[in-house]
């Protein structure tokens, strides 16, 4: 990677209908073209950053690429929110910040340990 700090804009689109249920964040998706307009050297992984709804307040956000635990089958930037919202934002613009790099994708055998390796990277 030539470098480690990327920005994105991007509609926030529907994702896999996982993300708020289980983990208790909000999940923004980004459509695919806006995961096509980063670097092609970009390797999947945890990124670190900040995120901004409506070009509202900023939050602490964690990103991930392929996502083995669920086994997608395509690529998706699935953005989870460190922030709790009080209305949905599907529809709404989102901007992002990836700061930082926090772990390699893996294929975690729980749910808990995914969450549990995202907050031993942060801290």
């Amino acid at each position: 990677m030539r470098s480690l700090l990327f920005f994105c804009l991007g509609q926030v689109v529907h994702g896999f209908g996982r993300g708020s249920k289980q983990l208790d964040i909000p999940t923004a998706n980004f459509p695919e073209q806006v995961l096509d307009s980063l670097p092609a050297d970009i390797s999947t992984g945890i990124y670190s950053g900040w995120a901004s709804v409506r070009s509202g307040a900023i939050h602490k956000m964690v990103s991930i690429g392929w996502n083995p635990y669920y086994k997608n089958v395509t690529k998706s930037m699935e953005i989870h929110i460190i922030h709790t919202f009080k209305e949905d934002f599907h529809g709404e613009i989102l901007n992002v910040a990836i700061v930082g790099y926090l772990i390699s994708e893996k294929n975690f055998d729980s749910l808990e340990s995914l969450i549990s390796a995202i907050q031993e990277a942060v801290i």
